[in-house]
């Protein structure tokens, strides 16, 4: 005989012991305080980038201004080139456009001036005349023949070259010296050949008479 065990109605269940998460304060107080870490995180990060953000407009900006005033100053001294070039001019046009010397004179003290401004922001020229061509800093447009330049080296200066510091603004356009053309003998035809021989012949004959 099987004894039949029935729960009874009013029995208790058996606890869960496990505790939930939902539950558990502990839990809840550490994702909270890690939210809260994050969102301080992405604050900074943000106000670092707005910082950053704005030191890049900044120097943008005063790189701007610096351009623009270097600019300027660049200019001015160009005026100043210009300014002078025109009272050379008036002063000519007033002579009666006679005194030539007037007029040379002026340029040349224009460019005397015009040279020294391109010191002043390091502009130099490039020496080419006589020199050995340089590919780096000579622009050949052509060669020609010299006996007296030695082949190779800068015959003539077309428009002069400058750098600027240690780069490189303008070739010098240059003409190249080569070496000049070896005369080729002539042919001499054969009746003149027969000629000059009859003349070593009858050479031979005066001086053989002259001997007796």
């Amino acid at each position: 005989m099987t004894d039949n065990i029935e729960s009874h109605p009013n029995s208790d269940p058996v606890p869960d012991t496990a505790p939930s998460a939902a539950q558990d304060p502990v839990s809840d107080k550490e994702s909270v305080a890690a939210v809260a870490s994050l969102e301080q995180r992405v604050a900074a990060l943000e106000a670092e980038k707005a910082d950053l953000d704005n030191y890049k407009r900044r120097l943008r900006n005063e790189m701007s201004e610096h351009e623009t005033k270097a600019r300027e100053t660049m200019l001015c001294d160009f005026l100043e080139v210009a300014d002078n070039l025109e009272r050379a001019i008036a002063s000519w046009r007033e002579s009666g456009e006679k005194d030539v010397k007037s007029v040379r004179d002026g340029v040349e003290l224009v460019l005397r001036l015009f040279r020294a401004k391109l010191e002043r922001y390091a502009v130099t020229p490039i020496e080419a005349k006589g020199q050995p061509f340089d590919p780096h800093v000579h622009h050949a447009v052509s060669q020609a023949p010299s006996a007296e330049a030695t082949p190779g080296t800068v015959l003539h200066e077309l428009q002069k070259g400058y750098r600027a510091g240690e780069r490189l603004l303008r070739p010098a356009t240059v003409v190249v010296a080569s070496a000049p053309p070896v005369p080729s003998p002539v042919a001499r035809r054969p009746d003149q050949e027969r000629s000059a021989d009859h003349r070593v012949v009858a050479a031979g004959h005066g001086h053989r008479h002259h001997g007796r």
